[in-house]
């Protein structure tokens, strides 16, 4: 019984098991440590007791044959049956309840066992017990299942954390094509955030043309002081805050990997591997992410899930049954004043600025700045011309057609334009800030100029040098050009003072004549067709005199005597 106690498991014992287990455990140890010293005195006393028993038996009987089997019997029932099923199960108890006789018959066979013992020491070397290593100790623990108090959560940690180590990166992570990702140039409009809000994720690669090319990690904690309404570009926030990109290979075990992100520099790290496949050099491609999450999903052997997965295994990309804590962000945002076409902030305000300083009338003088900016934020002022190259003039492209009524002032953005002028169709090209139109939402209150339905009538022969049809037209203002005047029509009327100074009564009659003035119809002689992709300001007369009502409300003085607060002026929808 004593040699079926394994030295290591009595080890175990004197520290987790029960109390009388520990103490028997502490009786034993120190005896089954001499494992070697205490076989031979065991076996030594075991052949000394057997052959006694068969010489004691033999002058009892007086039969040799009779002796032999009378002894057979006893020694097999009595001293290897019964102590062996006994022992198997009682073991410990059975081991330090004897531990006396098993001292005395040391004691007694020393002169023999101990020398014996010790030259099997230096052949056989020191005992150290049954060792597990790691497949053995999961199997250990999947067969004694049964028979422990281990739930089944408890065991799948178990083997997790045991296989942690013969697991890589790559078994565990997500491949590059199921990968949530965002493109480095996207503006953090209301549209982009909401569906970055609603992908559940906190930290989003970055990434340039292809999706292979990581440049930089977005978290969202980053968006926390960013608003949609500025539509900031996204490498704007990377820049600033540039959190490091964590590359790891697809060969990197999953025990490393955890050691990496428990050091706190990222839980998120790109998976890649040296592509020798092919001619040419050898290569960096980019597999997939992972996570910590999945390495701690790898170690409970279980799914984490949250109220924003939409697959509860990114692997077999099973989708989670219901989903109804989705939110839907739609309730923030302002579908009326919201912007069609996103612009940045910067080339917003660019545009506010020289609207309000280059084009008299976008003048505080005739619209306030404050006005002129909501304006600009109308959801169909600023819009986008995609160029199709296959049909490059096509009607689409033509943001003036010369002959055809138009009203509608325009001002470029960004992109370039083809203008076709004059009699002579000369033909230029123009950019960014050039503006077109300006006479088609009527003439500066105050310059003298009043529209007829077939010209212009009380104007100053010397603001003109040639004469011009007897239409309303005024094309463009581009920097630089020759000055004819068909093309200068706008700088005769930026020419021409506007007496207009603050007055209410003045700014009432200025904004009158030009509702009138506007009746006529405004006839273009020259064509704007689109080189390239624009980008460009599109204010029609009725949404300009829109502009010119908000802002002389906004200038009436308020009555001293009223105790109602001053409306806020607004443009009509």
């Amino acid at each position: 019984g004593l040699m079926a106690l394994d030295p290591m498991e009595l080890r175990i014992v004197q520290n987790c098991g029960t109390d009388k287990e520990k103490r028997y455990a502490r009786k034993i140890e120190p005896i089954r440590r001499k494992g070697n010293y205490l076989l031979c005195s065991l076996l030594l006393g075991n052949v000394l007791v057997n052959t006694t028993l068969t010489i004691l038996l033999d002058d009892l009987i007086g039969s040799g044959i009779g002796a032999v089997v009378a002894s057979t019997i006893g020694i097999v029932i009595f001293g290897e049956i019964v102590p062996q099923a006994l022992c198997s199960r009682h073991g410990l108890a059975v081991g330090a309840n004897t531990i006396v006789v098993t001292k005395f018959f040391m004691l007694v066979t020393f002169p023999l066992s101990y020398p014996i013992s010790k030259l099997l020491d230096c052949i056989l070397g020191q005992e150290i017990g049954t060792v597990y290593n790691r497949e053995k100790l999961v199997e250990m623990l999947k067969v004694t299942e049964p028979y422990n108090d281990l739930v089944r959560e408890e065991l799948n940690m178990i083997q997790g954390a045991l296989e942690l180590r013969t697991k890589t990166v790559e078994d565990v992570m997500t491949p590059l094509q199921n990968c949530y990702m965002i493109n480095r140039d996207a503006i953090l409009d209301f549209n982009t955030m909401s569906e970055i809000m609603e992908s559940g994720f906190t930290r989003i690669p970055v990434y340039e043309e292809e999706r292979s090319n990581i440049m930089d990690i977005l978290y969202v904690k980053d968006l926390a002081f960013v608003d949609p309404d500025d539509c900031t570009p996204l490498k704007t926030i990377t820049k600033f805050y540039n959190h490091p990109i964590h590359f790891v290979f697809h060969d990197t075990k999953l025990d490393a990997m955890l050691e990496e992100f428990k050091k706190g520099k990222s839980h998120l790290a790109i998976v890649q591997k040296v592509n020798n496949e092919g001619e040419g050099d050898p290569f960096y491609e980019v597999l997939g992410l992972v996570t910590l999450e999945d390495v701690i999903e790898e170690i409970i052997k279980s799914e984490i899930l949250d109220e924003s997965d939409t697959f509860t295994d990114n692997r077999s990309r099973k989708k989670v049954g219901d989903q109804k804590n989705k939110r839907d962000f739609s309730a923030f945002k302002d579908p009326i004043n919201e912007l069609k076409v996103k612009v940045s902030p910067q080339l917003l305000l660019a545009a506010h600025r020289f609207l309000s300083t280059e084009v008299t009338l976008f003048t505080p003088n005739y619209i306030s700045e404050k006005i002129l900016l909501r304006l600009l934020k109308y959801s169909d002022v600023i819009q986008e011309l995609k160029f199709d190259e296959q049909n490059k003039k096509c009607p689409e492209h033509f943001l003036y057609c010369k002959n055809k009524a138009a009203d509608y002032f325009i001002l470029i953005l960004q992109g370039k334009v083809e203008v076709e002028a004059g009699k002579e169709c000369m033909k230029f090209e123009a950019g960014a800030f050039s503006y077109y139109g300006v006479m088609a939402l009527g003439s500066p209150p105050g310059s003298g100029l009043s529209w007829g339905a077939g010209g212009l009538s009380g104007l100053s022969p010397q603001l003109f040098l040639p004469p011009i049809p007897t239409e309303i037209r005024s094309p463009s203002h581009v920097s630089g050009l020759n000055r004819s005047a068909s093309l200068t029509c706008h700088e005769r009327s930026d020419s021409v003072s506007s007496p207009v100074s603050g007055s209410t009564n003045q700014l009432s009659t200025s904004t009158n004549q030009l509702s009138t003035s506007t009746a006529a119809q405004y006839v273009a002689d020259f064509s704007v067709r689109a080189l390239t992709d624009l980008q460009f300001v599109k204010i029609t007369r009725q949404e300009y005199q829109k502009g010119l009502t908000a802002s002389r409300m906004d200038s009436c003085p308020q009555s001293p005597d009223s105790n109602a607060s001053k409306p806020e002026p607004s443009l009509p929808d």
